[in-house]
């Protein structure tokens, strides 16, 4: 799928070294999409599944040192960022064909630039990953298993999923993280307790 038109003109620091940015995603309805940049002790950035981002809010992120897709159904900007920036772009292992050739790929555990660690999520598809920023805060950066909008938290609808028994299963693997704050692919950070959140709604959304 190609990157959506929106262009996203600023981004916000939800927490200390985590930006995000979104767009009105024209490609699935207008259904915000948001991305995510991670700084590192160095004031490198590591993008985290991409959208177009205007000229000056992309520099003020800093150096690139690496993008990370969670999953092959978010290339969104990688490659053209790719091109731009030089940096390499880290995608699954098993992922299905991307427009181009990652530069490396991960699986289950694997510690990735940015401090992220890979935690496999299958489900929305079967090389689908979410990313734990370990440390203070804690931050789980989660794909397409769940998505925020006005009335709160949802399942992504069931017929854009693989299986969607294991996006259940993918959703209580990760209510079992420690984490501070868990950021969404589709409607941004979760407001207050997330885990009790995710909770809630596996025990509201009918299996």
């Amino acid at each position: 799928m190609s990157e959506p038109r929106a262009v996203a003109t600023a981004t916000e620091e939800v927490l200390p070294g985590v930006h995000r940015w979104w767009v009105a995603d024209e490609r699935i309805g207008g259904v915000e999409s948001d991305a995510y940049a991670v700084t590192d002790h160095d004031g490198r950035a590591v993008l985290i599944d991409p959208l177009p981002l205007a000229d000056e809010p992309l520099a003020a992120l800093g150096p690139v040192a690496a993008i990370v897709l969670t999953a092959a159904c978010h290339q969104r900007s990688a490659w053209r960022l790719r091109r731009l920036l030089g940096a390499p772009v880290h995608l699954p292992e098993g992922s299905r064909p991307t427009a181009e050739e990652p530069d490396a790929r991960y699986r289950e555990g694997d510690l990735l630039p940015g401090g992220l660690r890979a935690i496999r999520t299958p489900g929305p598809e079967q090389a689908h990953y979410a990313l734990l920023r370990e440390g203070d805060p804690a931050v789980l950066f989660v794909a397409d298993l769940v998505l925020r909008g006005p009335g709160g938290l949802s399942l992504v609808p069931a017929e854009y999923h693989e299986d969607p028994a294991q996006t259940r299963a993918s959703i209580r693997r990760l209510v079992e993280e420690p984490v501070t704050a868990v950021c969404l692919a589709h409607g941004g950070p979760v407001p207050g307790d997330a885990r009790a959140a995710l909770r809630e709604l596996l025990d509201r959304e009918p299996a």
